[in-house]
């Protein structure tokens, strides 16, 4: 399944995240909800794309290379040589000679043999690379966002679940005291009840540890404390093959494309440490003018070449073919892990979904054993520990399900996440999203000022955040 196929399906999942129709979805924040506010208020995002428009300087810089330096110097002090000096004295003169001038300066490589333009198009690249690393980032902030609001669901209803068994532990220990009163139980088993009863006030008391944790964990994701939450959106539409989920995961993931870019980076890395050995024709033209009014003007062109620098460029060049087998050897490697992360997702769904199914049918044995034993207690066939006991074990059934299920929700997006279609674009959540070429645009050619910033401005302020 290609991405062009996936998109649609992936829209029609998620954009059904926030089209709820009951006054629960009003109310109530979604999905959907969560990963719009996630990637608003990501400081992690903020600081990423800085540093891609810091790559995008980088690229004017490089232009810049390509123009004229205009330079202005304007200079006052003292000059005088022996001779002069002797001949002043020699007509009975005293010498005082103080001098201003001020000079313009223009300077230009006229030719350097494609030096500029490789380093313009290594910069270029590196672009393309830092957007990739971008588009990963966002994967991550957005994946935590799910991680975040499926585990306050998932500790939540461990709270719900403990807090009835603290209820329901407590009505037994109840009953034992009663039923030792009439001697129909011993100390024992009233002991026991008590040890249950203790043991759910204290698992109560992690439980709500964990939901605390969880809410921390959701602040720092999303920006703020969850309130009512709705529940979690129908299973995301996903590959019908491993195979197809690699081949996407292969042609699309970020840190594929990324580590493509650098190895073309690298490639034109090894052909400017090659031209460093070529000559380099600089033009320069100058305007003086001296104090007392005269003036001088030169204009001229200069060819330069590095015969010998000490075994220096050769060194460069050679370490520009070790950086590109590294960049191509990083690139192998990258495809390698990621095909292992998506076989791991894909796994991983699998293994879920068989425990949740596993624990649906120990939670309908369980809950018939214990009404079972809890009958045959009634009737002296069973103990107080019996009881209990499958009790406890219905209860690590249920608690064990909400895991399971919370993890399968979550292994969804991780194999969204692995296949590199986890961005707010490919999860079609409808909202402003940031430009990375709005920027390159503006500052692609070196502008002396700033003039195209309003437009950067603008995509900035309409995904609510002031440049």
């Amino acid at each position: 399944m290609t991405r062009k196929i996936l998109k649609p399906l992936l829209f029609a999942t998620v954009a059904g995240l926030g089209l709820m129709t009951s006054t629960l979805a009003v109310s109530a924040e979604t999905l959907a909800d969560a990963l719009v506010s996630a990637y608003r208020n990501s400081h992690l995002l903020e600081q990423n794309r800085a540093t891609l428009r810091a790559a995008d300087e980088d690229v004017a810089q490089a232009v810049s290379a390509l123009r004229p330096v205009l330079q202005w110097t304007a200079d006052y002090g003292y000059s005088a040589t022996d001779t002069t000096i002797a001949t002043y004295r020699a007509q009975g003169k005293s010498y005082d000679r103080l001098t201003a001038y001020t000079s313009l300066v223009a300077q230009m490589t006229l030719y350097d043999f494609g030096r500029t333009r490789l380093a313009i198009d290594m910069k270029k690249e590196a672009v393309l690379a830092t957007r990739e690393a971008l588009r990963s980032v966002e994967q991550s902030v957005l994946l935590s966002a799910i991680s975040a609001y499926t585990s306050v669901k998932s500790t939540a209803e461990q709270v719900s679940i403990n807090e009835n068994s603290v209820h329901v532990y407590g009505e037994d220990l109840k009953a034992a005291r009663d039923r030792f009163e009439v001697g129909e139980v011993t100390k024992t088993d009233v002991s026991q009840a008590e040890a249950a009863e203790a043991a759910a006030r204290a698992a109560l008391a992690a439980a709500r540890g964990n939901y605390q944790i969880a809410r921390e964990a959701y602040k720092a994701s999303i920006g703020h404390y969850p309130d009512k939450l709705s529940p979690l959106p129908k299973a995301p539409t996903l590959p019908k093959s491993l195979d197809t989920a690699r081949e996407t995961a292969l042609r699309n993931h970020p840190s594929i494309k990324q580590a493509q870019h650098t190895v073309s980076m690298s490639e034109l890395g090894v052909s400017a440490a090659a031209a460093e050995r070529l000559p380099t024709i600089d033009g320069s033209a100058g305007f003086t003018k001296y104090e007392g009014g005269n003036k001088a003007t030169n204009v001229g062109v200069g060819l330069t070449q590095t015969l010998y620098a000490g075994g220096k460029l050769s060194s460069a060049h050679r370490q520009a073919i070790a950086s590109r087998d590294q960049a191509k050897a990083a690139l192998s490697e990258a495809g390698v892990e990621i095909a292992d992360s998506v076989a791991q997702a894909w796994a991983q769904i699998g293994v879920y979904q068989a425990q949740i199914t596993a624990y649906d049918e120990q939670i309908s044995a369980a809950k018939i054993a214990y009404e079972g034993v809890k009958e045959e207690a009634t009737l002296g066939a069973r103990t107080t520990l019996d009881v209990l006991d499958a009790e406890q074990t219905l209860l690590d059934a249920r608690a064990s399900r909400i895991t399971a299920e919370a993890d399968l929700q979550v292994g969804y997006y991780q194999l969204l996440s692995a296949m590199g279609l986890l961005t707010v674009e490919d999860l079609k959540l409808g909202i402003p999203t940031y430009d990375p070429a709005a920027y390159y645009n503006a500052v692609e050619n070196a502008p002396v000022t700033s003039v195209r910033g309003k437009s950067l401005d603008r995509v900035m302020q309409a995904i609510g955040k002031k440049p």
